[in-house]
C-alpha cells in the first residue's frame, strides 16, 4: 500500500535501509544527524580534529568538500588518519562540477554526494534558448553515460551515494522546460533515480536543498509522493540550505526541517549553521528528539479537507476581525509587556488582550460563550481546542464574525490536532480567524526557538495561522520570547519584520573568515527591514542558492569579493577590505536604503 503524510497522526515513511559504511541509514534505524566540516580538505591534520570534534559532539556523518581530485585524494588521507585514531564515522565527499573528482572519491570514503545539476555540463554551452526534445533527451544520454561509470565503481566499493538537488543550482536543462519550481527539482532528481533503478544500484539517500522554507517543503513532499507512486522508498536527507547563524539559523532549520520531520519524512538531517560545524550537532540532535516523541501519541480523529493541498502554499481563507485574518499578515500577541525590539501587535495583561493603541477585549472560553454573546466590543478572543469544536461552536464561531480564536493545544503531537482543527473548519466553511498558541516551559532558549518553531511554522507553511502567541514559564525574557515568534513568522515567510540574512555554514572552498564577515555585515544592514542579503563563501553554491536574495556578497578567491543584485553580478574581485562599504554603497545606489 502506497504511504501518504497523515495530517494528525504521526507515523513514520517507510523507507528503504542502506548501509553507509558501518552506519545503517533508513527503515527503523534513528534518523542520523551529520555535519560538514569547513576546513581546507587538503589540510588533513586541522580536517582530522575537526571531524574528531564533531563527531564527540555527537555527529554520525561528516562531509568534506571535494573541489578536484587532489581534494578526493585528500579525504582519503584524513579517513585513514581517522581510522588510525580508531574513529569509524562515515565520510561523504561533496561533488560539486567534477565528475572525475567523483571517481576518485568513491574508492576512499564511505558516501558520495553529487548534484544533479552540474554533475556533466551542458551540449548547449553558452546557449539558454530552450532545448528541444531531442537536445533535452541527448542531453540525459550524455549524463546517464557519465553516470553509470560512477555508479560501477561505487558498486565496487561498496560506496553509498547521495544525489542532492538543490534549487539555486537546477542545470539550464531543467530550468528551460520546468522553470525555477519544486517540479524542476523533482524531475532532476527522478532522471538520476531511473538510472540508479536501471544499474540495479540501490545505495542511495536523497536531499531537496533550498534556502526558501515553504518550497523546501513543498518540494520533499512532492518527491515522496511521486516516489510513492512509483515504488521507490529510498531514504531522504533534510537540511534547510543557508540556513544562517544565532536565532534566526535556528528558527529557519527546525521550521523547514521539523515541518518534515512532524510528516514522518526524513532519515538523516544536517542543521546548516554559519558556526563552527560541531556547534550544529546539539540542534540537530534535540529537533530530532523532539519531533520523534510525537509518536507516542492518542489517535486524533479528524477528516483532510479534499481541496486542500500539501505541495504548494494557499492561506487559508478567514474575514477580518480588526486587523487579524483576512488580508492581514499574521498578528503577534506577546504574552506580557516588555521592552521590544520589534513591537507586538497585541499584549497579554491581566487576563485580557490589549492592542497597541491600548483597547481591551476579553478573553472567553467554552464555558463562558453566553457571556461572550453579551460583549459589544468589536474583537472578541475564544480559547478553544479542538475536543472543544461541537457542532453548535462551530455555529457559533461560522455566524459571529467579531470572534477570533486562540487556538490551544496540550496534545503530544500538538501539529496534529492543531491541523485537525483546520481541516475541521475548513470542512464546514468556517472563516474564523485563529491565533496559534502554544505553552512551554523552557529554561534555555535555543530549546524554545527549536521546539515552538518546529511546532508552529509547519502550520503556517500550510496556510494556517492569523496570528502567534507564545508563552513560556521558564527563564527566559518576554523580549527574548517575542523574538522567537517574529522569527517563526519570517522563516514561515508569512510576515517580513527585518532583514533576512541568507549564508552558507562555510566549507573548504569558502574564502573568507565568513562568521567575522557576517557580523560586519549584519552591524551595517540589520536594521534593512524587508531586505534579503546572501553571504556566501564562495562561487560554487554562492549565486544559485542566494538566488532569493535581493543583494550577494560572495566570495570570489582569495581576499577578493563579488557583489551581486539579484543574479546579476555588478562589482567584481573587490579587496575584502572594502567589500562591506561597497555592499551599502551597491544597497544605496538602488534606493534600497533607509537609516
Amino acid at each position: 500500500m502506497m504511504w501518504k503524510i497523515d495530517q494528525f497522526n504521526y507515523s513514520r515513511r517507510p523507507s528503504d535501509t542502506i548501509q553507509i559504511g558501518k552506519l545503517l541509514l533508513g527503515g527503523n534505524q534513528p534518523v542520523r544527524v551529520q555535519s560538514m566540516a569547513n576546513t581546507d580538505t587538503n589540510d588533513v591534520e586541522n580536517s582530522v580534529a575537526q571531524c574528531l570534534r564533531i563527531v564527540e559532539a555527537g555527529g554520525e556523518m561528516v562531509r568534506f568538500t571535494t573541489q578536484g581530485v587532489r581534494e578526493a585524494e585528500s579525504i582519503g588521507k584524513i579517513h585513514e588518519a581517522l581510522r588510525d585514531k580508531g574513529c569509524e564515522v562515515p565520510l561523504v565527499a561533496d561533488i560539486h562540477f567534477n565528475a572525475n573528482a567523483a571517481d576518485v572519491a568513491a574508492t576512499n570514503v564511505e558516501k558520495v554526494r553529487i548534484n544533479p545539476g552540474n554533475y556533466v555540463g551542458s551540449i548547449k554551452i553558452g546557449d539558454t534558448s530552450d532545448y528541444t526534445a531531442e537536445e533535452f533527451e541527448l542531453e540525459y544520454q550524455k549524463i546517464r553515460a557519465r553516470f553509470i561509470p560512477f555508479l560501477n565503481i561505487c558498486k565496487a566499493n561498496n560506496t553509498a551515494i547521495r544525489i542532492g538537488v538543490n534549487h539555486g543550482s537546477l542545470s539550464e536543462r531543467m530550468m528551460n522546460k520546468y522553470g525555477d519550481t519544486s517540479l524542476g527539482m523533482v524531475e532532476s532528481c527522478m532522471e538520476f533515480l531511473k538510472i540508479c533503478n536501471e544499474e540495479n544500484f540501490s545505495n542511495v539517500v536523497i536531499s531537496m536543498k533550498t534556502s526558501n522554507t515553504v518550497m523546501m517543503v513543498h518540494t520533499v513532499r512532492l518527491l515522496v509522493d511521486r516516489m510513492e507512486k512509483e515504488g521507490l522508498h529510498f531514504p531522504l536527507h533534510l537540511g534547510v540550505t543557508e540556513a544562517g547563524d544565532g536565532e534566526d539559523g535556528r528558527i529557519k532549520s527546525a521550521v523547514g526541517i521539523g515541518g518534515l520531520l512532524a510528516d514522518g519524512i526524513g532519515d538523516t538531517i544536517r542543521v546548516s549553521l554559519s558556526e563552527e560545524p560541531e556547534a550544529e550537532i546539539p540542534v540537530g540532535r534535540l529537533l530530532v528528539s523532539y519531533v520523534a516523541g510525537r509518536g507516542k501519541q492518542q489517535p486524533i480523529v479528524a477528516t483532510e479537507h479534499v481541496l486542500h493541498s500539501r505541495f504548494e502554499y494557499s492561506r487559508r481563507k478567514t474575514h477580518a476581525v480588526g486587523n487579524i485574518g483576512g488580508d492581514n499578515v499574521p498578528v503577534v500577541i506577546a504574552p506580557a509587556k516588555g521592552d521590544f525590539v520589534t513591537v507586538p501587535d497585541y499584549i497579554l495583561s491581566e487576563g485580557k488582550v490589549v492592542s497597541a493603541n491600548g483597547d481591551q477585549y476579553s478573553i472567553y472560553s467554552p464555558e463562558t460563550i453566553e457571556e461572550l454573546k453579551k460583549d459589544t466590543a468589536d474583537i472578541k478572543f475564544l480559547k478553544l481546542t479542538f475536543g472543544d469544536l461541537t457542532p453548535k461552536v462551530i455555529g457559533l464561531i461560522t455566524e459571529k464574525r467579531d470572534i477570533v480564536i486562540l487556538l490551544q493545544t496540550q496534545h503530544t503531537n500538538g501539529v496534529g490536532e492543531q491541523r485537525a482543527f483546520f481541516h475541521t473548519l475548513l470542512n464546514a466553511a468556517c472563516t474564523v480567524p485563529v491565533v496559534l498558541c502554544r505553552n512551554y516551559t523552557e529554561e534555555t532558549l535555543q530549546y524554545l526557538q527549536i521546539k515552538s518553531a518546529a511546532d508552529l511554522g509547519v502550520l503556517f507553511i500550510d496556510g494556517f495561522g492569523d496570528g502567534i502567541l507564545l508563552e513560556n514559564t521558564g527563564a527566559i525574557s518576554v523580549e527574548a520570547v517575542n523574538s522567537v515568534a517574529f522569527g517563526i513568522l519570517q522563516a514561515s515567510r508569512v510576515r517580513v519584520t527585518k532583514t533576512e540574512f541568507i549564508s552558507c555554514p562555510g566549507c573548504g572552498r569558502t574564502m573568507f573568515k565568513l562568521q567575522h564577515v557576517i557580523a560586519r555585515v549584519k552591524a551595517q544592514t540589520s536594521h534593512l527591514k524587508g531586505l534579503k542579503i546572501g553571504i556566501m563563501g564562495c562561487v560554487v553554491n554562492g549565486p544559485g542558492e542566494m538566488a532569493d536574495a535581493d543583494y550577494g556578497y560572495v566570495g570570489a578567491g582569495r581576499g577578493k569579493v563579488s557583489l551581486y543584485k539579484k543574479k546579476e553580478c555588478l562589482e567584481r574581485n573587490i579587496p575584502e577590505d572594502d567589500a562591506v562599504n561597497k555592499l551599502v554603497e551597491l544597497i544605496k545606489v538602488n534606493g534600497d536604503w533607509h537609516d
